[in-house]
Parts: C-alpha cells; sequence; structure tokens
C-alpha cells in the first residue's frame, strides 16, 4: 500500500493486496486477497472488492457496490487504428471509469476505460459475471444485464433497461429507457 493512500475508517485489506499511489478507500470498505488498485482510483464506503480484482488508474467506484472476483475495471479499450500500410496501432484509452453508488458487478466482468472521458456506469445498476462493457459506454441507471452480454463502444443504454444473457450490440447505438430485451439478441445498426 503506498504511503500516499487515504484510507477510511473500519477498512479491511486482505492479503497480497497492491494499492498504488493517490487512491483513497472509503470507510468500512473490504478490498479482499490479491485485488489491485492503481493510481489515483477513488473507492466509496460500504464497497466489497472482491478477491483478484483489477481496478485500474482513474476509475471511480461509488458507494455501497460489490465488484466480484476477477473483474477488470479499467482496462484498455479495444482502439486501434490502421496506417496506410495496414499496420495496426493502440489508441491509447485515458478516459477511466465512474462506477456510481449501489452497483453490483458480477465476477470476471471487464468494463474498459474511455477513450477522452470515462466510461459510465449508473446508480444501482447490476451487471451480471462474465460481461464486456468497451469504452466511452454509458449505461442508465437501474439497468440490469445478464451473463455473456457484449457491449461495443460508444453505445448508451438508457435508465431501467433489462438486458437477457448473450446479447451482443455493435458500436454507437443508443437504447431507451425501460427497455427489455430478449436473450441473444444482436443489435445493429441498419
Amino acid at each position: 500500500i503506498h504511503s500516499s493512500v487515504i484510507l477510511g475508517k473500519g477498512v479491511k485489506i486482505g492479503p497480497n493486496v497492491v494499492i498504488e499511489k493517490e487512491s483513497t478507500i472509503g470507510s468500512k470498505t473490504e478490498i479482499r486477497a490479491g485485488a489491485f488498485i492503481g493510481n489515483g482510483v477513488e473507492i466509496g464506503s460500504d464497497c466489497v472488492i472482491h478477491p483478484n480484482v483489477t481496478i485500474n488508474k482513474d476509475v471511480v467506484v461509488g458507494d455501497c457496490s460489490i465488484i466480484n472476483a476477477g473483474s477488470v475495471i479499467g482496462g484498455g479499450g479495444f482502439g486501434f487504428s490502421q496506417d496506410n500500410t495496414k499496420a495496426w496501432h493502440k489508441i491509447p484509452q485515458c478516459g477511466g471509469v465512474v462506477i456510481s453508488e449501489n452497483v453490483e458487478i458480477g465476477a470476471n466482468t471487464t468494463i474498459d476505460s474511455g477513450t477522452f472521458n470515462p466510461t459510465m456506469i449508473g446508480k444501482g445498476v447490476k451487471i451480471d459475471n462474465l460481461v464486456h462493457i468497451s469504452h466511452n459506454c454509458v449505461i442508465g441507471k437501474q439497468t440490469a444485464i445478464a451473463a455473456q452480454t457484449g457491449i461495443s463502444g460508444s453505445v448508451k443504454v438508457g435508465e431501467n433497461v433489462t438486458i437477457g444473457g448473450q446479447v451482443g450490440f455493435a458500436g454507437h447505438i443508443k437504447i431507451g429507457k425501460n427497455v427489455v430485451i430478449a436473450a441473444r439478441l444482436s443489435l445493429i445498426h441498419i
């Protein structure tokens, strides 16, 4: 734990946890064995970070949120550009992730960092295991996302949406409020 880290009252830290510089952990939060917390991360109060979670730099986690084992928050998004020789070049993803309060993220789920602005997860969102949310997405409050859903970059999902398992989203589409999406659908631009 870096000397610049600020720990709130009653924080519990498990074995083999790494917390890098200038991060803050709110009161009564529990960080379980093997978790990695990167530079400048802010985790609120009353959160549970389960074993082997990776939270990369510049991520904010709101109060009363739970991130289950093996999840990766703030990983580099799948952003590449080809030059005139058809070689691929990585586009840096520096925007971070903002997770609002009372969010639960399932095991082995990934939420990518935004390119310039953060990927946003709204208040009360529930995300199942094995979900992938790409860079620059916005997930509206009280939305529920079932397992094995893949959401491509810059998708905007409205409030109170229910998404079944194995749904696939093409990039840059918008889903309104109060929508129910059945399992195993592919949503693309037409």
